[in-house]
């Protein structure tokens, strides 16, 4: 097999899909309180799962998280930082998972680890308690909203994303 050859309008799908991301995620984590702080319940990370679906939410949920963070965060430019990071890469990761089960798992891992470390050096919140209070909140947006989505996307991805 090749590889795929993209025409234009694959390239301009792709932005779009990623653009509609980053625009979703910025807009749920900054018009929705209890988005950041030791307890939080971000409920803009419920569209982590959508590299599961499209590679084009990689960049989508890395952009509309700086910004989220830009707006929202108690913890300075550590968190648009490192925690932006840790929304890449739990994307990276979640495009990579081998079942729909396991899709939530990475951001609820990597943010607990992350945003409990960025809390804990700036604002000195506890490490092992913030990370309990992180991963409790990540598994509520990213198993009790984004495993529902996935099993909706199951269903209508072929419609949402042209695939």
């Amino acid at each position: 097999m090749g590889k795929k050859t993209w025409k234009t309008s694959d390239y301009i799908r792709y932005i779009t899909e990623a653009a509609v991301t980053a625009a979703l995620y910025a807009a749920l984590t900054i018009l929705i309180p209890g988005s950041s702080g030791q307890v939080q319940v971000r409920v803009a990370e419920a569209l982590t799962v959508l590299p599961f679906f499209t590679p084009a939410a990689i960049p989508g949920l890395f952009a509309g998280c700086i910004i989220a963070n830009i707006v929202t965060t108690s913890a300075g430019i550590y968190d648009v930082v490192f925690g932006s990071i840790a929304t890449l890469t739990a994307a990276l990761l979640t495009s990579k998972m081998p079942s729909k089960y396991l899709a939530p798992l990475p951001p609820v891992v990597i943010n607990a680890v992350v945003v409990a470390a960025v809390l804990n050096a700036t604002i000195n919140a506890p490490l092992l308690v913030t990370m309990g209070f992180v991963a409790l909140g990540e598994m509520i947006a990213c198993y009790g909203l984004g495993y529902p989505l996935i099993l909706f996307l199951e269903k209508k991805a072929g419609k949402i994303f042209g695939r």
